[in-house]
């Protein structure tokens, strides 16, 4: 199991609907989309870290080994705003405003990932593609959604196990041997999940599959005070964005 799905399954709010976290993690990453990225995208990102950290319960190290991925795109996507290529200055020149655009993409885009990480760190994928059906998303989507998940992992354990054999097979030990057991990994890695894709196959068959996998979902009911202090929390940061930016800029 990925690291984010162990904590998703541990989280504090687990157990919780996923409306009641949606409203929340994704209504602060359409603040920091909408609002102007000073203050209101410093402020989402705030916000969004205290309630990671907080209420939900995430580790702080864990946390950021999943949101150093996404910063990384974030930062590699304001680099280019910081120059500029041709003009008057020469080939290769700072850009007018540059770094302010920059700092602004910067703020925007790394609230909106802590937002949508609130979301992936107390939500589940099992308790929420389940649920998509009566969300209006065809069952067939769902269903291949649901079976492609469940044999990721799996996918993933075999190719942990192939290169714990390579390695106590010195496969890693020049880089020729390196790039052999790379190939003979992807090699091993896809005949694998074939042949876990036709035994599946074979098992739904046999179990009378009628073109919907039915799976049992945690009850949960949406919780009108927990939508009602997220929407008000959405409000203030909304309100107090509006009220500082003109002193702020």
């Amino acid at each position: 199991m990925l690291p984010i799905d162990e904590a998703a399954h541990r989280s504090r709010w687990r157990h919780r609907h996923p409306v009641d976290k949606a409203v929340l993690g994704l209504g602060l990453t359409v603040l920091a989309v909408t609002l102007p990225p000073w203050p209101g995208a410093a402020l989402v990102l705030v916000t969004a870290l205290a309630v990671l950290l907080g209420p939900a319960g995430v580790p702080g190290r864990r946390l950021w080994r999943a949101y150093r991925v996404p910063l990384g795109f974030c930062l590699t996507g304001a680099v280019p705003l910081l120059f500029q290529v041709g003009g008057p200055d020469g080939f290769l020149a700072w850009a007018d405003g540059g770094p302010v655009r920059a700092g602004h993409l910067l703020l925007r885009t790394s609230a909106a990932s802590l937002g949508v990480l609130l979301f992936a760190f107390t939500t589940p994928m099992s308790d929420l593609l389940p649920r998509l059906v009566r969300a209006g998303v065809p069952a067939p989507v769902v269903d291949v959604a649901l079976v492609t998940y469940r044999m990721s992992f799996l996918l993933l354990d075999s190719v942990r196990r192939v290169r714990q054999a390579q390695a106590a097979r010195l496969g890693h030990t020049t880089r020729a041997a390196a790039w052999r057991s790379l190939a003979g990994l992807g090699a091993t890695a896809f005949v694998r999940s074939f042949d876990r894709a036709a035994r599946l196959q074979a098992g739904l068959a046999g179990r009378g599959y009628d073109g919907t996998l039915r799976v049992l979902v945690p009850e949960a009911r949406v919780s009108v005070p927990f939508t009602a202090a997220s929407l008000a929390l959405l409000a203030a940061l909304a309100a107090l964005t509006f009220v500082l930016e003109r002193p702020l800029t």
